[in-house]
């Protein structure tokens, strides 16, 4: 272990701490700790919701999967962008302005209960029940990214890595609560920018150019330079189908309710947007070229989902190795942080507050939000203790099931007025049952991406029982019409 690349994550990670120290003193209500007290401007809501969206996986699983797939990996990169920037477009603005209509809505259950007035508390229920099985497994994912981080890095072994990582990403969302995720966040996406920039650029200059790469590239393994018969049909539909999950993400969806001001969406939409733009074509040219460069120096590399941890070692001196491999850390913390604060408002403001103790001062509800972060690291760490789990399998799995289970609902919630309470517990339930049992299956048509047959029969159940049981109050069609009002006079202006 080289000094400066020590020094490099020792001051990275003291200032991530420090950012929670100083939104520690920051937080006075569980609005503030769970939703910033809707006060972020457009440039940390962009960076936030790209950082927390992309994760470990943007430098390690997908990295991983173009450097085994080749470029039939890059059709998830068509999918992704489209699905964000449709999120933008579609579901920023409505969600902001609808979520402050409602009471000043701060959580999705939150939204979602008060968006179909259920006095019964079982669309909460449910909802806090998906966002915290989920979230569980997304987590676990972040923490095993982390702890491949450190194992490689500092060659500590896998036990030991999964500890310091838990403990530096648990201790600055414990303390600072939305605004230090969201700052840290910020910075991480720079920071995760920069690096998969930087590091395909040098890897090309190293290996003499692009075409002398796709030469290497060519002579070990032609299926990696055919971008259509690399993959399968059935490959091809599950890579686009990413895009999908977008919409129902918790932890994205909270950023756009807690911009400062819904007119700022837009500019927030065109930095997020390019953002996400370079770091993914990024990600995938570091798997790509780093193919190339492994294979060109004979390198024996055992797991693909360390190439970005490799080339970083080998092609930089060892301040700038500290850096990028500083991004990593910062892709696996942005989200993991997010992460563990929506499990935490939902168990706070969902049961805690709405369930058993609505009496509940503010400074109470705040110290549950950090004594619950602390319980679901603990449960996300215990299903992390496996050294042989894949970053993007459990990525994939967790993005599936809220995809499914909320993506429908929240599209329709905000665009149709004849959504029922009993449409919308059946689109969730149908969403999270068959990516479930779906996962579970395998051949033919079983081995496409769970997002995409949960999406459609959770859109297709909450259609049907939307008419079957159909939506009878006044209250809920007025304010709809109300939020559509405002929406459509903002545009006139």
């Amino acid at each position: 272990m080289e000094t400066p690349v020590l020094i490099s994550f020792v001051v990275y990670m003291a200032i991530m701490v420090a950012i929670g120290f100083y939104f520690y003193f920051q937080t006075n209500s569980l609005s503030d700790y769970v939703l910033g007290g809707r006060g972020l401007g457009p440039g940390v809501t962009a960076l936030s919701a790209g950082a927390s969206d992309m994760s470990g996986w943007l430098l390690l699983g997908l990295p991983g999967m173009m450097y085994t797939d080749g470029l039939a990996g890059a059709w998830i990169a068509l999918g992704l962008l489209a699905g964000a920037y449709m999120n933008w477009h579609y579901v920023a603005k409505p969600l902001r302005v609808y979520t402050h209509h409602l009471n000043d809505a701060i959580t999705i259950p939150d939204y979602f209960s008060e968006r179909f007035k259920d006095d019964s508390n079982m669309i909460r229920i449910i909802t806090a029940i998906v966002i915290l099985l989920f979230y569980t497994l997304y987590t676990s994912s972040g923490l095993v990214g982390g702890a491949k981080l450190f194992e490689a890095t500092f060659n500590l072994d896998y036990a030991t890595a999964l500890w310091v990582g838990s403990i530096i990403i648990v201790s600055y969302t414990f303390l600072g609560g939305y605004n230090a995720v969201s700052w840290t966040d910020f910075v991480q996406g720079i920071l995760m920018m920069l690096a998969l920039v930087v590091t395909p650029i040098v890897v090309l200059f190293e290996l003499g150019g692009v075409e002398q790469a796709l030469s290497i590239i060519g002579k070990a393994d032609p299926t990696h330079l055919d971008i259509v018969s690399g993959g399968s049909v059935i490959t091809i539909i599950s890579l686009l189908a990413w895009g999908l999950g977008y919409f129902g993400q918790p932890h994205i969806l909270v950023r756009f309710m807690s911009i400062r001001h819904q007119d700022e969406i837009k500019r927030a939409k065109i930095i997020g947007m390019s953002w996400m733009f370079l770091s993914i074509i990024g990600s995938l040219s570091v798997g790509f070229f780093g193919f190339a460069y492994v294979i060109g120096n004979g390198i024996d590399l055992q797991d693909s989902e360390k190439i970005f941890i490799s080339l970083s070692q080998l092609v930089f001196n060892p301040w700038i190795a500290g850096f990028l491999l500083a991004a990593i850390l910062a892709a696996i913390m942005s989200t993991i942080d997010s992460q563990l604060l929506v499990s935490s408002s939902v168990l706070t403001r969902d049961i805690y507050h709405a369930l058993l103790r609505k009496n509940a001062s503010n400074k109470e509800l705040v110290w549950v939000g950090r004594m619950t972060v602390i319980i679901i690291a603990v449960i996300a760490w215990y299903l992390s203790t496996d050294q042989n789990s894949s970053v993007l399998k459990l990525v994939s799995y967790a993005w599936a099931g809220f995809g499914a289970a909320f993506g429908p609902l929240i599209i329709l919630s905000l665009y149709s007025r004849n959504i029922s309470k009993y449409g919308a517990m059946a689109g969730m339930l149908t969403g999270s049952i068959v990516v479930i049992v779906w996962k579970q299956l395998e051949g033919g048509i079983f081995d496409i991406y769970e997002l995409l047959p949960g999406f459609v029969f959770a859109w297709l159940a909450i259609a049907l029982h939307s008419k079957l049981y159909p939506q009878t109050s006044k209250e809920i069609c007025a304010e709809f019409d109300q939020v559509k009002s405002k929406l459509e006079n903002k545009k006139s202006l």
